[in-house]
């Protein structure tokens, strides 16, 4: 920390007047001292009797010049007090520098820190500082962060909500003011206005799920899960869905059973969004594979993966994000909520695992990482490609 003129001059001045009053002090103290000691004969004779009294070094020296002594003693008590009121005024100067930094922040200037180096515990408050202020600004930006996907949210369900109920209410308007030639169009309108209503119920159906496993504390219902046996039960569920796809979907069974502890209605619906994807996503497509083996310790990986169309690289950071699709269009057929995803990861979350995303021209592959046991984390690892 630099100083000013000011300030070096008011350090001066310090000393200065320091050393003024303390010499003004040592003057009286001897004065005295002195006056004591001339009216005082049993005082004095007293002090010579020591003084004899006392010998110093192996030649047996007497002490005779006390009054050097004691004016060394003086000085280094001197020396000492103009040490402290200098330090101690330097210290409310660097207090000042403190507060000018800490009003110029409050000004606005919030990408500002204070850059004093320091010494001692005045560094201490300089770096606690500055660490308050990038915790506030850190606050303030996931505010806005969160106000912006609030206001995302709202405009993402109102387009996808407001798309087929405008359909509903188009076809229902038809059949109202009977604008039908034929029994065959009235059902016609009827089932397209049905149709949309499911889209709508659906949507709404995964908004309310998304919230639900968003909020913190949600509870779980833990069991122990035999994979071998989940894996089986899925490939029963989708069997005939994928075969109207041209898909035929596989699970590859472990040496050994592999049990783990987690809620087994939610990490169904993770497997359900992922398979209903490869399904929806994987035309052209062949195989939809399952499979699950033993990973780190304490770990298990689970992989879903399908010979589908590639996932866009520039796409595999932003698919697990809500409303996201690699479509370009949201009113394709294929669209969904946009909303599959972000529920499985956040699933996934909750039983403090990690989903990671690979995909090229052979395979796209999904790759769940599960603790074994229920309450453990697992420290999610950088996106690699998995091997077909």
């Amino acid at each position: 920390m630099k100083l000013t003129g000011r300030e070096k001059t008011e350090l001066f001045l310090e000393g200065v007047v320091t050393v003024i009053l303390l010499l003004l002090l040592n003057l009286s103290v001897i004065i005295l001292i002195n006056q004591s000691i001339s009216t005082n004969p049993g005082l004095r004779d007293g002090i010579f009797i020591i003084k004899r009294s006392i010998l110093i070094g192996p030649d047996h020296m007497h002490l005779w010049s006390w009054e050097n002594i004691f004016i060394v003693l003086l000085l280094l008590f001197d020396g000492a007090v103009v040490y402290w009121r200098l330090i101690r005024r330097y210290h409310q100067i660097q207090l000042r520098h403190i507060i000018s930094e800490l009003h110029y922040i409050a000004n606005g200037h919030l990408n500002h820190r204070i850059p004093f180096k320091l010494s001692g515990n005045t560094q201490s408050v300089v770096e606690s500082i500055n660490a308050l202020v990038d915790s506030v600004i850190k606050s303030m930006d996931e505010e806005r962060a969160i106000e912006s996907s609030k206001d995302e949210l709202i405009t993402n369900v109102s387009h996808d909500l407001r798309t087929p109920l405008t359909s509903i209410l188009g076809y229902l308007g038809l059949i109202r003011d009977k604008q039908y030639h034929s029994q065959e169009d009235l059902l016609k309108y009827t089932e397209i206005a049905y149709l949309k209503a499911k889209q709508m119920k659906s949507l709404v159906d995964n908004l309310f799920e998304y919230t639900k496993v968003k909020q913190t504390g949600t509870p779980l219902s833990i069991s122990k899960i035999d994979l071998n046996q989940m894996m089986e039960q899925l490939v029963a569920s989708f069997e005939l869905e994928a075969d109207k796809s041209g898909l035929a979907i596989a699970a590859k069974e472990t040496d050994k059973p592999l049990y783990i502890e987690a809620d087994a209605e939610k990490l169904g619906r993770v497997f359900n969004n992922l398979i209903s994807n490869a399904i929806k996503y994987g035309k052209g497509g062949h195989h939809i594979y399952l499979s699950a083996a033993v990973g780190q310790p304490g770990e298990v990986v689970i992989h879903v993966a399908n010979d589908g169309p590639e996932i866009p690289q520039k796409s595999l950071d932003q698919i697990f994000e809500r409303f996201y699709r690699v479509e370009s269009s949201r009113n394709k057929d294929t669209g969904g909520s946009g909303l599959g995803l972000a529920i499985a990861q956040s699933i996934i979350d909750l039983h403090g695992g990690y989903i990671n995303v690979s995909s090229d021209e052979k395979l796209t592959t999904f790759a769940i990482h599960l603790p074994v046991q229920h309450g453990d984390k697992l420290s999610k690892k950088p996106r690699q490609k998995i091997a077909e």
